[in-house]
C-alpha cells in the first residue's frame, strides 16, 4: 500500500482514533490516531499506511479542510423545484445546477414518507460525500409534505 491523495469526508471521530471515506472511491480508511477530526469534516489531504502493520493509516499533509453544514430547513421547496417534481415519478431524483455553482436534487416521494425521506438524506454519509464533490459547504433539506416533494439542495459559502 502507499500513500493516497484525494478528498474525503470524516465519518467517524473518536479522541483517539477516527474513519475518512474516500469521496471519489468510497474506499475507507481507519486512522490510527485523530489529529482533531471531526465527523463531517471534509479533507483535501494525503493519508498513508502506518508502519509497521500497515493495517490503520494515518494523515500526511492537509490541503484544505472543512466541515459541511447539514441543515434540517423549515423552508418549503421553492415553487421552481415545486414544478419539476410535478411532472416527475414517485421515486425519480431530479438533479438541477445552481444558478451559479452547487446543485439541486429534487424527489417525488409519497406524502406519507416525505419525513422519513428527509432523516435518510440528513443521515446518509454520502449525502457529505456529494457535497464535498460538488464543493458544497452547506447541504439544505427542505420538504413539501402535501406535495410529496423533498429537495436538497448543495450550497457553495
Amino acid at each position: 500500500m502507499s500513500e493516497t491523495t484525494g478528498t474525503f469526508v470524516v465519518t467517524h471521530a473518536e479522541p483517539d482514533s477516527a474513519v475518512v471515506r474516500d469521496v471519489e472511491t468510497a474506499q475507507v480508511h481507519t486512522l490510527g490516531s485523530n489529529p482533531g477530526l471531526e465527523v463531517h469534516d471534509v479533507l483535501e489531504a494525503t493519508v498513508a499506511p502506518e508502519p509497521p502493520l500497515e493495517v490503520t493509516w494515518q494523515v500526511i499533509e492537509v490541503e484544505n479542510r472543512c466541515a459541511i453544514e447539514l441543515v434540517d430547513s423549515d423552508l418549503e421547496p421553492t415553487q421552481h423545484a415545486k414544478e419539476l417534481a410535478a411532472g416527475a415519478e414517485v421515486g425519480e431524483l431530479i438533479q438541477e445546477e445552481r444558478a451559479g455553482t452547487g446543485e439541486i436534487h429534487i424527489f417525488r416521494v409519497p406524502a406519507d414518507d416525505v419525513e422519513a425521506a428527509a432523516a435518510d438524506v440528513l443521515e446518509d454519509d454520502e449525502t457529505i460525500a456529494r457535497a464535498a464533490r460538488l464543493e458544497a459547504v452547506r447541504v439544505e433539506v427542505r420538504r413539501a409534505i402535501d406535495d410529496g416533494v423533498l429537495s436538497v439542495r448543495y450550497l457553495p459559502d
